[in-house]
């Protein structure tokens, strides 16, 4: 396989398994109807349907990376860091992810019993429903909920105004430490990626103490195209994986057909001048 920047490359989006909508074989055969070459499923803090998306994707003749999205909280804030080429089986990111997962059950009934004192009951329950599984329940799966009731059009009017700091049904909670996420990822034989930069809410000093850190402790690649960047934030962050040194990723980060804002297998190519992350698995 080519190693070449317009290989289409989808390294990130999401399952039933976490919080997007569509089974790992569903997303397979979308991915593959859209001309995606290369494709990894990151569920969030969990690896459960890796090995029925490379079975899909083998089925369908589609190149797969094994693949992870670990929620770490860093300076007050959670940011996430993608796991590429990973063994799915290795006992320490197991071990790690099931710690990560641990505390959600708690979070959510405290967002819920924050959401009731403004006057919408029984989020637990319908959260839930949406989630499957306490384990797995995240502010995504409230989102959901509170769209199904009316109180917000769709998932980017919740988070506007609902389950973000300062509103109503936040609450913080304490993910994995950089350094461990790194390490488990680095364990289990994979690169740890940098997801959607352009997301964090810090300051150029905080970011670039993140970059500096990561790569200190064996961090590689960060996202420049993917699905939360704009135009204009593809040409920032290319610029800061060339400044730091870091391979680059792209991905769709998707969820759903309805709430995400791009396609699998629809981004821009990767800048011809990057390197791409995915030279080190093929």
């Amino acid at each position: 396989m080519t190693s070449h920047s317009s290989l289409n490359a989808d390294l990130h989006c999401h399952s039933v398994v976490s919080d997007g909508t569509l089974t790992p074989e569903q997303l397979a055969e979308r991915a593959h109807g859209n001309g995606v070459q290369l494709w990894a499923l990151t569920d969030h803090d969990e690896l459960g349907g890796q090995e029925r998306a490379r079975i899909a994707a083998s089925l369908l003749g589609m190149d797969y990376v094994s693949g992870v999205e670990i929620s770490v909280s860093w300076m007050g804030q959670t940011i996430h860091i993608v796991g590429l080429g990973i063994d799915a089986t290795h006992a320490g990111i197991l071990e790690g992810l099931r710690r990560t997962r641990d505390g959600r059950g708690n979070r959510a009934k405290m967002m819920a019993e924050q959401l009731s004192k403004v006057g919408i009951a029984g989020a637990y329950e319908g959260a839930l429903h949406f989630a499957g599984n306490h384990d797995l329940i995240s502010r995504t799966h409230f989102a959901r909920f509170l769209v199904e009731q009316g109180v917000c059009r769709d998932t980017d009017h919740v988070f506007k105004n609902y389950l973000v700091e300062d509103k109503p049904g936040y609450v913080p909670h304490l993910w994995a430490s950089l350094d461990d996420a790194v390490a488990w990822i680095k364990g289990a034989g994979g690169a740890a990626v940098i997801a959607h930069p352009g997301r964090y809410k810090l300051s150029a000093m905080q970011m670039d103490e993140l970059y500096k850190h990561f790569k200190d402790i064996g961090g590689i690649a960060i996202e420049v195209i993917t699905g939360s960047h704009s135009p204009n934030q593809y040409q920032t962050y290319g610029k800061i994986a060339q400044h730091y040194g870091f391979l680059a990723s792209r991905g769709s980060d998707f969820h759903d057909p309805e709430e995400s804002y791009i396609d699998l297998g629809t981004l821009p190519h990767l800048p011809e001048h990057l390197t791409p992350v995915w030279t080190l698995f093929h």
